[in-house]
């Protein structure tokens, strides 16, 4: 008896000790993080956007954010959109409108062209993609012209550009929202 709980104990200690070498796996995407959609959608360096100042036509149109995360804009010069929602970018567009350029701004923010998302790995066509809402990962490999033969379709790396949180997950039992800016990475299978 002693010997039999004896060598369970060395198995389970020996066991550990290899579990910890082998490397951590990456943590799960938290539960918010992964099923927050397009609400609250912060701005980045991609997107395209469509901006209305009503009654002043010389101001309305389309305008891109720039890789450093600004948008060019006539008269107030450039605005910091990076990591901000459309209200707030509304809001300080009309402020600085306000302040001796236009008379009682009117101003509307919305988004034309979400920045791209990302797909790498085991898919036949890896690469960039235009992001269209609702979109789910299981959509973005099929835009990506399916599995490979070799590919893991239990699971898949999640990287948010948003929050710059990675993880693992699965991609069996739920639909996995894609958001702008994220990559995802298709891994190999071993059997």
């Amino acid at each position: 008896m002693r010997k039999c709980l004896a060598t369970a104990v060395a198995t389970a200690l020996l066991g550990s000790s290899l579990a910890g070498c082998a490397g951590a796996a990456p943590p799960p995407l938290a539960a918010a993080d992964a099923g927050q959609g397009l609400a609250g959608y912060r701005l980045g360096a991609g997107d395209r956007l469509r901006i209305t100042v009503y009654n002043e036509p010389t101001l309305t149109g389309e305008y891109n954010v720039t890789p450093g995360g600004t948008v060019a804009f006539p008269l107030i010069g450039a605005i910091d959109a990076q990591g901000r929602t459309i209200e707030v970018v509304t809001q300080e567009l009309s402020h600085r409108l306000a302040g001796g350029y236009v008379n009682d701004p009117h101003v509307s923010v919305e988004v034309l062209n979400y920045r791209p998302f990302y797909i790498l790995g085991e898919v036949n066509k890896p690469g960039e993609y235009p992001y269209a809402a609702g979109l789910t990962i299981e959509q973005a490999v099929a835009l990506a012209g399916g599995y490979t033969y070799r590919a893991n379709e239990s699971k898949a790396v999640l990287r948010r550009q948003t929050s710059g949180a990675e993880g693992t997950v699965a991609l069996r039992g739920g639909q996995v929202p894609v958001l702008p800016g994220d990559t995802i990475r298709i891994g190999q299978r071993y059997f």
